[in-house]
């Protein structure tokens, strides 16, 4: 066995060609999951990008802030029918009533619903009750709303005062509800898994929060009570991502440190690659429905609750998939090689490449035997002797390029199988 074989699974996994000379696809390494995209190898590219993605993010929310709905800053709120004796009534008709009746603009203006149920929904500052009134009678001058009787009728056009107090105290719940959730997910990974998987973790959930609020500050989504709540959901998300990985990772690490096959690094990089295709196919599975409330909320129903909830969970779905894959397990990877033991046995995996390098170039066969399998032939060897009532010999050291004598050069454990 060639000194190849002593090598990553990312390494021999990331070859172009099968052994038949067929040149393998990038959808099929995926698909397979033998580590052939060495995500933690390049671990320090993914962190200048993840940082100057928060970066960006930041300065966005700084210096452009947040487009916040008239539940945070408060203000007044008319509505009418978009049915009038006229014939339909559309979002400019309605400005330009508003801004005769007043001389300013409102701040938005907006169609919501759809059919027979569609309304325009006009937000502005907050405005006396001699200027809602103003407006209103201008309105129905203007536009002549029909009311349930498919009559014009001033009854049909309502307002109404919101006050930001009632935005900030969702804000405020929903940042209690945050700073919760963050401490119960810390405990709970800090005992299944342990502290550093709890701190990769946690730092993956908080560049999850701050890229969907960065986005939304970049793109001027506007920021309602929903975007909040939504914002709350796709934690669950990313956290259920990170813990199939680290899990997986958990699994492939266990009894590492007294084998020589493969480092903590490069054990954790092919735990990556097997939960890689179902990290993407539960991503692909959460955004078509969030795809189906976008453009129900947008196209049929018009701006509202859904639309605010389908935009936080598209934007974070996707950076939450991104993190858990290229942001976590690296991430856990630096804070487990700073320990002494792991440090230890990368150096004897590399102390035991570097002479089976030597040996083949002497032109010896040399024999790389997993240690995880040679380990498991040794049991074999003993359950069998234990079972005949013969003493188990107790394996001694030789050369691996020299043929075992037993069974004329064939080992019992081959023979026995």
């Amino acid at each position: 066995m060639g000194v190849e074989d002593l090598g990553t699974d990312a390494e021999a996994g990331a070859g172009k060609a099968t052994p038949s000379g067929k040149k393998e696809s990038v959808f099929h390494r995926l698909y397979v999951g033998t580590g052939a995209f060495d995500i933690v190898g390049a671990r320090k590219r993914w962190y200048i990008f993840f940082a100057a993605l928060v970066l960006i993010c930041i300065g966005s929310m700084f210096i452009r802030s947040f487009n916040f709905g008239i539940e945070f800053e408060g203000g007044t709120q008319i509505q009418l029918p978009a049915r009038g004796a006229h014939g339909e009534i559309t979002t400019s008709q309605v400005t330009e009533s508003f801004t005769k009746a007043l001389g300013k603009q409102p701040s938005e203006t907006q169609s919501v619903g759809t059919g027979n149920a569609k309304t325009i929904q006009i937000r502005s500052e907050a405005l006396p009750v001699d200027q809602v009134t103003k407006v209103k009678q201008q309105l129905f001058t203007d536009l002549a709303p029909e009311g349930t009787n498919g009559q014009p009728s001033a009854q049909a056009i309502s307002d109404s005062a919101v006050s930001a107090s009632w935005g900030g105290e969702i804000s405020r719940q929903a940042l209690i509800a945050l700073a919760v959730f963050l401490v119960a997910v810390v405990i709970f990974l800090a005992i299944y898994f342990d502290t550093r998987m709890a701190a990769a973790a946690l730092i993956s959930l908080i560049h999850d929060i701050v890229v969907t609020a960065g986005v939304y500050s970049l793109v001027g989504f506007e920021v309602t009570p929903a975007t909040v709540i939504g914002l709350l959901t796709i934690l669950g998300f990313s956290l259920y991502d990170t813990v199939v990985v680290f899990d997986k990772v958990r699994e492939n690490t266990r009894g590492l440190l007294g084998l020589t096959r493969r480092t903590y690094a490069e054990a954790a990089n092919l735990a990556l690659n097997q939960t890689l295709m179902r990290s993407f196919n539960t991503a692909f599975i959460a955004l078509l429905p969030i795809l189906g409330l976008l453009v129900v909320g947008y196209i049929l129903l018009g701006s509202g609750t859904l639309q605010d909830l389908a935009l936080v969970q598209l934007t974070g779905t996707l950076v939450g998939v991104l993190s858990s894959v290229a942001l976590a397990t690296p991430l856990l990877v630096d804070f487990k090689m700073r320990e002494p033991k792991y440090q230890q046995q990368a150096q004897r995996v590399a102390a035991r490449r570097a002479k089976a390098a030597a040996r083949e170039a002497e032109g010896e066969d040399f024999d790389a035997t997993d240690d995880a399998a040679l380990a498991a032939e040794l049991r074999k060897e003993k359950a069998m002797a234990a079972a005949a009532g013969v003493p188990a010999r107790t394996p001694k050291a030789r050369p691996q390029n020299k043929p075992r004598r037993a069974g004329g050069g064939v080992s019992s454990a081959k023979r026995k199988r």
